[in-house]
C-alpha cells in the first residue's frame, strides 16, 4: 500500500568537495555541496505502514519536508537501535532506488536494562509490560526514536536521535498506538495516549528526533522545489 503526500524534487550535491559560493543577488554566502554538478534525486519516501504513525510525522513535519509514504516488508533486526536504523535505510533505498526516511523506536526500562520493541508488546500487552516491573521499585523509563537517511543505494545514512524520559505506569487512554497508554513523560500527569496531540508531539520521543530531521533539511544543503525547478 502506498500512501502519497505531494511529490517534490530535492537537490542533492555529490558530497565530494564542499565549497562556499557568493550569492550575487543579495550580497549573502550560502553553502553548497558540489562535485559532479547538482543531481535531482526522486522525492524523499517515508517507509512505514502504520497510519497513526505516518498521521503523526505529517503532523510534526508540516510542509517543512514535503515526502510520500510507502509500506515495505523489511526484516526485524536484532542489534543496537541505531545500527538496526541505518541498516533498514539502506535496504529500504535499494529497494526504492531513491533517498527514503527510516523510523525505528524503542522503551527502556532502566530496572532491567533492556529495550522492548513492537514485536515485544505485541506479544505481552500492555499489563505484561507493568507486570516486567512488578518486583521492581524502579519504573522509570525512556522512549527513544531513531530515523535515518539515505540518499539512495550506497549512501551511508545520517541519523537523528530522539529521546524522552519518563515512567512505566499501569495502561491508561486509548490503547490502539503502541505503548502511549503505559508512558507517563517527566513533567506530566498524563499518558501519551491522553495528552492532546499538539502536546505530545512536541515532547515526544518522535517529535524531538523530527525536529532535528527538519533543521537538517531547512540547512542549505538541500534545496526542495514543489515545482520541480532549480
Amino acid at each position: 500500500m502506498s500512501l502519497l503526500l505531494p511529490l517534490v524534487e530535492i537537490d542533492f550535491g555529490t558530497e565530494v568537495e564542499q565549497h562556499r559560493k557568493e550569492d550575487r543577488g543579495n550580497g549573502r554566502r550560502r553553502r553548497s555541496i558540489c562535485g559532479a554538478g547538482v543531481a535531482k534525486a526522486k522525492a524523499v519516501t517515508f517507509v512505514t505502514g502504520n497510519a497513526k504513525k505516518l498521521e503523526e510525522v505529517r503532523a510534526i513535519l508540516g510542509a517543512s519536508v514535503p515526502f510520500q509514504s510507502l509500506k515495505l516488508d523489511l526484516p526485524e533486526l536484532q542489534g543496537e537501535p541505531e545500527d538496526i536504523s541505518k541498516e533498514k535505510a539502506r535496504m529500504a533505498a535499494s529497494q526504492v532506488n531513491g533517498p527514503v526516511l527510516v523510523e525505528d523506536t524503542c522503551l527502556c526500562f532502566n530496572a532491567l536494562k533492556r529495550l522492548t520493541r513492537k514485536w515485544f508488546l505485541e506479544k505481552i500487552g500492555h499489563e505484561g509490560l507493568n507486570n516486567l516491573l512488578k518486583a521492581y521499585e524502579d519504573k522509570s523509563a525512556y522512549a527513544m526514536c531513531i530515523f535515518s537517511l539515505a540518499l539512495g543505494p550506497g549512501e551511508e545514512p545520517i541519523t537523528f536521535v530522539g529521546k524522552t524520559w519518563g515512567k512505566i505506569v499501569p495502561a491508561r487512554g486509548p490503547t490502539d498506538f503502541g505503548w502511549d497508554p503505559v508512558f507517563q513523560p517527566d513533567g506530566f500527569e498524563q499518558t501519551y495516549a491522553e495528552m492532546p496531540k499538539s502536546v505530545k508531539n512536541q515532547i515526544s520521543h518522535r517529535g524531538r528526533a523530527l525536529a532535528l530531521v527538519k533543521e537538517h533539511f531547512a540547512s542549505a544543503n538541500y534545496t526542495i522545489h514543489n515545482d520541480g525547478s532549480a
